[in-house]
């Protein structure tokens, strides 16, 4: 008896993450390997650099794919004990990955305990659990995997059948990789979104005047007055469109919607510019008066512009000036967001200058705020035209997107939603896809169960289908993508 049970619990161990992982009915297995397992993927929304993929970098080893600058890892590093040395410090790749093979036995039921093992079936077809038994071999066998083509950067893009990648890029960069990767004729499609966060940092004066340095090179414009920062930012998104960008992207604690005549703006830019303090209040009206001047612009494109809001960024001081910013100490912030949102989506509308948009929150709190606010500046000009973004960093497992998608169903149409993006910086993310996908299935599939949704395939596996691609495909209208 005892053999028998021992038996059965290796393979249970040895097959967790199984074709039908996270379906719970036979409904929802039907539903995702017949409409959603093999869609392609549209990344709308990532961190991942253009140079690994235009240059198609190759791993050495698990460190540097897995490990290198993922910050759900580090937190889970640090809160089980792991010195910095063995995540952003001096020891060995190696060493850093035995570090996690120990740290994972303690993830279970927090998110990285399946990401872990979807990725390691994925990606190196490994089955077996991670712990610091099974380390050695595992390093061994993804190191052997990783210098295969198939591993590549643009081996990874091909095998999870990626369409487009739309990286976040800063108004001053050349974009010179996506140009590189544009002229390989790749059957990808790496397109830039246009990120001008810094366009709006003029309280901290000395970081804002080196950055309008690098504006005016990149725009070959004098930027000597608030007119010229103006014009050197439009001629940087009209660069970013001929290079086929068709989207913009913010991330603020909360949307800025004080009233600010454009000599306030210019005033306020003029004391930055002198190295002068620019005060909160001041700080607010010249971020509402950019925002505009923002959307204005998206709009006047075509492009989609995406609000990311919510996020505590940076919480630990001594560790900031230590290891910088991006480093796995922001959180969830408890910020004050309808009136404000409402406020700016408003002024756009009224102006008639309102550009398609992806409004995402981190705090759960805020779901039905959200979902519901959409709702109020959908226009008839397109069909889900202000969409109610994926769960985003903190909301980004299967919970919160439970979450995200019963809010967006109860207040909105779920059927025009653009679905899931990958907002990683490591490539061995794109299984979130089919995390998001098995999520989405097995709450389709449980409510088709029960008697609360018809079981047609044409019309519910049309509408998964949708969600997973080609809402996003028609929403974004990138050029040339089927």
């Amino acid at each position: 008896m005892k053999r028998l049970w021992f038996e059965r619990y290796l393979c249970c161990t040895m097959n967790f993450i199984h074709d039908d992982f996270l379906l719970g009915t036979k409904i929802a297995r039907r539903l995702f390997h017949e409409f959603a397992g093999d869609e392609p993927i549209l990344d709308y929304h990532c961190h991942l650099s253009p140079r690994d993929i235009a240059e198609n970098r190759r791993f050495k080893d698990l460190f540097e794919i897995w490990l290198e600058g993922d910050h759900y890892k580090w937190r889970a590093l640090r809160t089980n004990g792991i010195a910095e040395d063995f995540i952003t410090g001096k020891a060995s790749p190696q060493e850093k990955f035995m570090a996690w093979a120990r740290t994972v036995p303690q993830t279970l039921r927090n998110p990285l305990y399946h990401w872990t093992h979807l990725e390691l079936q994925r990606y190196f077809g490994i089955n077996e659990l991670l712990n610091e038994k099974t380390a050695p071999k595992i390093w061994k066998k993804a190191s052997e995997k990783l210098a295969t083509p198939a591993m590549t950067t643009q081996g990874i893009l091909k095998k999870f059948k990626v369409k487009v990648v739309c990286t976040t890029d800063d108004p001053v960069d050349t974009l010179q990789y996506h140009r590189a990767f544009a002229s390989q004729n790749h059957p990808v499609k790496m397109l830039p979104a246009f990120r001008p966060d810094k366009a709006l940092t003029v309280n901290s004066p000395a970081g804002f005047n080196s950055w309008v340095g690098q504006l005016a090179a990149a725009a070959n414009v004098d930027i000597n007055s608030f007119d010229a920062f103006l014009t050197a930012l439009k001629q940087r998104h009209d660069f970013f469109h001929d290079k086929g960008c068709r989207l913009s992207d913010h991330g603020l604690n909360h949307c800025f919607a004080e009233d600010c005549p454009e000599k306030t703006a210019a005033a306020i830019f003029d004391k930055a510019r002198n190295g002068e303090p620019v005060s909160p209040a001041e700080h607010a009206q010249f971020g509402s008066f950019m925002m505009l001047f923002f959307g204005r612009l998206d709009a006047q494109r075509g492009w989609t512009k995406q609000l990311h809001l919510g996020a505590l960024r940076s919480n630990n001081t001594r560790l900031l000036k230590q290891l910088g910013p991006d480093t796995g100490f922001d959180s969830i912030g408890d910020f004050p967001q309808a009136s404000t949102l409402a406020a700016y989506l408003d002024r756009l509308d009224s102006e008639n200058a309102l550009p398609k948009m992806i409004i995402y929150n981190v705090n759960p709190a805020d779901n039905y705020v959200f979902a519901s606010m959409i709702g109020n500046f959908q226009d008839g000009t397109f069909p889900g035209k202000i969409q109610f973004g994926s769960g985003w960093w903190f909301l980004d497992q299967k919970q919160g997107m439970e979450w995200q998608i019963n809010a967006l169903s109860n207040l909105g149409l779920l059927s025009r939603f653009i679905g899931m993006i990958t907002d990683s910086r490591s490539f061995m993310s794109y299984c979130r896809h089919e995390y998001f996908r098995r999520t989405l299935c097995n709450l389709i599939g449980r409510d088709i169960k029960n008697g609360e949704m018809p079981d047609d395939e044409k019309l519910v596996g049309g509408m998964i289908q949708n969600i997973c691609y080609a809402n996003a495909r028609n929403h974004l209208n990138f050029p040339g993508v089927k």
